[in-house]
């Protein structure tokens, strides 16, 4: 598989990254899968050239991590071949400052990260959304320690309005070198700020929900109906999309039928083709979504099938800053 530079920074990724969130407490969560289920997935991922993996400590609180630095060990001969990421924010227990980005949570949950991974550094140290209750130049001060202290090699975001990267970026002793967005041909508007942005400071894009939760891949129809357990158990995807989407839906599936392969595949190549995209993360709960993954990156639409592509598209509101 293709390796790419992060942005305009010295990392290389695989063009392929694969997310960890579904590996972890499958009490939790009917589509969660415990380590055991997950191996074989990674297992693929790595044999597919994948080197390129993303986690959260709030995924399953920790237990995803967990996973993660138990199972990429087997695959890997050394730490340095392959790219480490995980993410800051979101609670981790009910005490008041065991959330968000203050220079106190973010200090105690990377070395509470590094333990679960078993590591002694991330490659890429993520905030995982914006803290309006702590100030950002408090924050990067603080990724800014983390990197000078060697427990992560570079820092990155997600999901928020161009203005506050933007304002990150302008106090950072370090900056971000990467924007983990909702983008996806269902979801575009990120395309109106964020992305020239990224593409103007050279950040690479690493999409999240590249396929929509599923909506693109086939697991969802107009009128309700489910086809996954994930669908139907995944009220956030209840909330983001609507019937009205499928129109891009069908676009795909026309093309995918044309082409002999599956939807998702053209979905992902697509994504794969946008400018500023490095790799986008791909959950994986079956070997066929590894499999679709690793197709996509060597798929080359045409100018033609990338318009009639994106001709359904229609406007969203902000979704997915939260």
């Amino acid at each position: 598989m293709e390796q790419v530079r992060l942005g305009t920074s010295g990392l290389k990724v695989s063009r392929v990254c694969l997310g960890m969130m579904s590996y972890g407490d499958p009490a939790s969560r009917e589509w969660f899968l415990g380590e055991d289920a997950a191996e074989p997935i990674v297992r693929r991922a790595v044999e597919g050239g994948v080197t390129f993996f993303d986690t959260a400590d709030m995924y399953s609180l920790g237990k995803s991590e967990e996973i993660t630095g138990r199972l990429l060990p087997r695959f890997f001969a050394r730490r340095d071949d392959y790219v480490l990421a995980t993410k800051v924010y979101f609670p981790m227990s009910d005490a008041p400052n065991d959330r968000g980005l203050s220079r106190k949570h973010v200090m105690a949950s990377i070395d509470a990260s590094l333990r679960r991974l078993g590591v002694e550094y991330v490659d890429l140290y993520q905030i995982h959304r914006w803290d309006y209750e702590t100030p950002i130049e408090e924050t990067m001060e603080a990724l800014h320690d983390v990197v000078k202290a060697g427990k992560a090699r570079y820092i990155g975001a997600s999901s928020m309005y161009a203005w506050q990267f933007a304002k990150a970026q302008h106090v950072a002793a370090t900056k971000f070198v990467s924007m983990q967005n909702h983008y996806n041909l269902v979801y575009r508007e990120e395309e109106r700020e964020m992305i020239p942005l990224c593409l103007d400071q050279g950040v690479g894009c690493i999409p999240w929900s590249p396929l929509a939760r599923g909506l693109l891949a086939g697991n969802r129809e107009r009128g309700g109906e489910r086809r996954t357990v994930r669908a139907g158990s995944d009220p956030l995807a209840e909330s983001m999309y609507e019937d009205a989407d499928f129109d891009v839906v069908d676009a795909v599936r026309k093309v995918a039928s044309e082409r002999g392969v599956p939807p998702a595949r053209i979905a992902l190549a697509w994504l794969m083709g946008r400018p500023g995209v490095a790799a986008p993360i791909i959950g994986a709960t079956k070997l066929g979504h590894m499999d679709d993954a690793l197709a996509a990156a060597d798929i080359e639409l045409s100018a033609e099938e990338i318009a009639r592509l994106e001709a359904p598209y229609r406007p969203h509101p902000v979704l997915g800053h939260s």
